[in-house]
């Protein structure tokens, strides 16, 4: 514990302005998931598993719908395509904090600290696009499947696909940018496992209310926008399937937008507390086991809830293996 305060004290310089002295922080202290030295080595462990699990099955659906001719359809196009998002939003995380569990220098730059945040931010605003897109999806096959082959052709899912990257990483650069305004200079110590961007703003010497307000509007405006297109597109989709008289098409329907679902569930419900609801009087812990959810959980469970009730992708790994 020594230490980890060492690092602290040489990690802010000092500068002059015409004001006075003040210090400038240049590096920050992430103090992790806990301070306990007894948890340390079973957290790595734990969350080293977790990690590449969440590898091996984001990793491995996309090498699987690479492989197989069978599951180069739209569908399966964007799924490799949130295969990929959540493997990227993991990777921005788990890492370094697998590192800090094991290690006494727990010290990471502004710069490091700023592109991680981007990363993360720019996969989870990816992320929800995807989904939108992915409801446009089953909304098209299942209450127009006539039209589905020229809807949604490959060429028309590429757009889609682009756009929501296009968006997905622009939008935090305003954050990003937004950031630059801020100066560092009451502590280094960020109270969290990543560099989450209102535990930076807890640190700031500068007002953050504007940043704050944006981050509000923004988080308002795109969660709102895309839960609601996906709720809408899922009302009409359930309405079609109740109305199919095969027993079999309304059990694969049900099959496969009750997976989308509970992964649209899962997403939303973590962000709309951790960003639409900030400051709500949660405690320190509850917030870092909402981050957990989101930036760790959601990504290791998200190839499995698409894929184990999924007989095309099982048929596929079986191909597979068997060649």
């Amino acid at each position: 514990m020594t230490v980890f305060f060492t690092y602290s004290f040489i990690s802010v310089i000092s500068f002059s302005e015409s004001d006075g002295n003040k210090t400038q922080v240049t590096e920050f202290v992430l103090t992790g998931l806990t301070d306990c030295p007894g948890l340390q080595v079973p957290l790595f462990l734990v969350f080293l598993v977790i990690y590449l699990t969440t590898m091996v099955g984001n990793l491995g659906l996309i090498f699987l719908i690479w492989k197989d001719p069978h599951l180069h359809t739209p569908m399966y196009l964007l799924l490799g395509s949130l295969a990929f998002a959540d493997a990227c939003s993991s990777s921005s995380v788990t890492p370094r904090m697998l590192m800090n569990f094991l290690s006494n220098n727990h010290m990471i730059s502004l710069v490091e600290c700023i592109t991680q945040f981007y990363i993360f931010a720019s996969s989870a605003n990816t992320e929800c696009f995807l989904l939108v897109v992915m409801a446009y999806d089953r909304y098209v096959a299942i209450c127009n499947p006539l039209l589905y082959p020229v809807v949604m052709s490959n060429i028309f899912c590429i757009q889609l696909l682009s756009v929501s990257y296009i968006i997905g990483f622009l939008h935090p650069m305003l954050h990003v940018s937004l950031l630059f305004r801020l100066t560092f200079c009451k502590s280094n110590v960020i109270h969290y496992f990543y560099c989450e961007i209102l535990q930076l703003f807890k640190i700031s010497c500068t007002d953050p209310r504007v940043n704050m307000l944006l981050i509000f509007i923004f988080s308002v405006f795109i969660q709102s926008f895309t839960f609601m297109t996906i709720i809408i597109s899922y009302s009409y989709v359930l309405f079609t399937i109740l109305k199919k008289k095969s027993e079999k098409g309304r059990s694969k329907a049900f099959s496969t937008c009750s997976a989308h679902l509970l992964s649209v569930s899962l997403f939303y419900g973590t962000l709309f507390f951790m960003y639409v609801c900030p400051g709500s009087g949660r405690a320190e812990n509850q917030d870092k086991m909402y981050s957990v959810f989101y930036t760790i959980i959601i990504p290791l469970l998200n190839p499995f809830i698409y894929s184990l009730r999924n007989q095309e992708v099982i048929g596929a790994l079986r191909r597979i293996i068997n060649t």
